[in-house]
């Protein structure tokens, strides 16, 4: 019995850190609005999910000042088997990350479903 509740973890924790989880975002977005997001990220690496995408297609601001602690939270998702890749970034957004250091660090994708799919591709098996 305990053997048949271990392999149902062990399932749940694979079936949890395969899934991707898109964040949709909107509005300005300020400081605190990104510690939370920093905090919510958080909270889903500890929930077991390793593939997050973070949509800003409706972002019309973001402070540059939550940059780089997006980017501390990332590297740890890729410290644990995972990523978090970004979407829907306006030329304006973009340059914010830039004007941040983050250019080389994030995953940029026109479309959610774009970076929802590249998990998809990354884990597909090579013939």
């Amino acid at each position: 019995m305990d053997q048949l509740q271990e392999v149902r973890r062990n399932r749940a924790a694979l079936a949890a850190s395969e899934r991707v989880e898109t964040l949709m975002l909107e509005g300005e977005l300020g400081e605190e609005e990104l510690t939370q997001l920093c905090e919510d990220l958080m909270h889903k690496l500890h929930r077991g999910i390793r593939q997050v995408v973070v949509d800003f297609a409706d972002v019309s601001h973001l402070n540059y000042r939550g940059v780089r602690p997006l980017m501390a939270r990332t590297e740890t998702f890729r410290r644990a088997g995972g990523d978090v890749k970004l979407s829907g970034l306006s030329p304006y957004l973009a340059a914010i990350f830039r004007a941040a250091g983050a250019h080389d660090t994030f995953e940029l994708y026109p479309h959610m479903n774009d970076a929802r799919a590249a998990f998809s591709l990354a884990r597909a098996p090579f013939v």
